[in-house]
């Protein structure tokens, strides 16, 4: 495989992250108006929510199935467009079924998007030789921040949700397709035979301390998204402006930690990256528990974007390294922990909050995300870290 056409597939697969961040963020963020538009009842919007990750899930497992006989650059091709179609679909329907139809093609087909993105970057990664899969997590960081700007700017000037997403549709759908013709994959341990006769082999009890740091990642991830806000204007007593701004500051962070852990990687490896970014995680929770009024607060959830950012990508690198000639059922397998983790973390706060109290419950992530140091070791021994005299003799820098 030529230098340049590796380099063409990983500024595609970039395009990729980035177009799910903002087509994510766009969701998310407008939850309230998708709950205005079609009447969702107070009770009625966490089955929404819960049932968006749950269909993920679902998605993520039959991708498991479907790499098997196709290529995961395929089913990315064809899972982006559909996820991009239900967001519209979203935006343009008016009774409570259409909503719950597009929610569920959004949730199955972005369980095989992010599955088949993340084996793209795993198996990228193996033909760089070296660490790049932070860098597309942080094109994914970089589009959810224009994906809520986008949808500040919509809920600005009242704009309605098919107005609001027609315009990022409209642009992202067609660069994405465009872009997937240079879609490229390093090629496994072994020929494809040999990768679907291992895939039955993956040993779920070695893969599962990775599915539980995937898990306490997103607990953590998902207390930022949907509780930061609350936290400091109730607890902390910032205006509700103020109050707004932990969650961009978070997703800044996320990008600028992502931006650089590569080379971090490259450096020191991704046994002491992964610990680094726990320690500083669990101490931004620790900030945010104890602090005083919201600017500590804001300290708090700034070390925490610094620290969680870097797990979970190097999560899936860790994956495509311990099973190497399966690295695709491993991904998909360990993708599942992802929607896992989103599903248990905003309950578990919010129930933690209303029984004891919020600054309590800020500690129980703050635990999880510290457990992640037990299983550092599941990230590779010191031999298989990448760059600065770690590469393998035939790698060759591709850019």
């Amino acid at each position: 495989m030529t230098d340049a056409r590796l380099r063409h597939g990983r500024a595609s697969l970039a395009l990729s992250f980035f177009v799910q961040g903002v087509t994510f963020a766009l969701l998310v963020t407008r939850i309230p108006a998708i709950q205005d538009r079609y009447g969702i009842s107070d009770g009625l919007l966490p089955v929404f929510l819960a049932a968006v990750p749950i269909l993920a899930g679902v998605g993520s497992v039959v991708t498991e199935k479907v790499v098997a006989r196709v290529r995961p650059r395929v089913v990315l091709r064809w899972a982006q467009p559909v996820v991009l179609l239900a967001l519209l679909g979203v935006g343009a329907g008016s009774e409570l079924w259409q909503a719950a139809v597009a929610l569920g093609v959004f949730g199955l087909s972005v369980g095989a998007l992010d599955a088949s993105m993340n084996m793209m970057g795993v198996s990228l990664q193996r033909a760089y030789g070296r660490s790049i899969m932070l860098g597309f997590h942080a094109a994914y960081s970089l589009g959810g921040i224009a994906g809520a700007s986008m949808a500040w700017a919509g809920a600005h000037w009242d704009l309605t949700l098919l107005v609001s997403y027609l315009p990022a549709v409209v642009l992202l759908l067609p660069a994405a397709f465009i872009g997937s013709r240079w879609y490229v994959e390093g090629k496994a341990e072994g020929d494809g035979q040999e990768a679907e006769r291992q895939g039955g082999s993956v040993s779920f009890k070695l893969l599962m301390p990775l599915c539980l740091v995937m898990s306490f990642a997103y607990i953590g991830d998902s207390t930022v998204s949907n509780w930061s806000a609350k936290y400091l204007q109730d607890v902390l007593g910032s205006s509700e402006q103020l109050s707004t701004v932990p969650y961009n500051v978070y997703m800044v962070t996320t990008l600028l930690g992502r931006a650089v852990g590569d080379f971090g990687v490259r450096r020191f490896g991704a046994v002491a990256v992964v610990r680094f970014g726990s320690v500083l995680a669990a101490a931004g929770f620790a900030v945010v528990a104890v602090a005083s009024g919201a600017w500590i607060g804001m300290l708090g959830f700034t070390m925490l974007g610094l620290g969680l950012c870097v797990i979970v990508p190097q999560t899936f690198a860790a994956a495509g390294r311990m099973f190497p000639g399966a690295s695709d059922t491993a991904i998909a397998r360990l993708n599942v922990f992802n929607y896992v983790g989103f599903l248990v973390g905003s309950p578990l706060v919010g129930a933690l909050g209303d029984a004891w109290s919020y600054r309590g419950a800020m500690l129980v992530p703050m635990v999880l995300v510290l457990a992640t140091l037990v299983y550092a070791k599941s990230f590779g021994s010191e031999p298989a870290r990448y760059g600065g005299g770690h590469e393998r003799p035939r790698t060759v820098d591709v850019g």
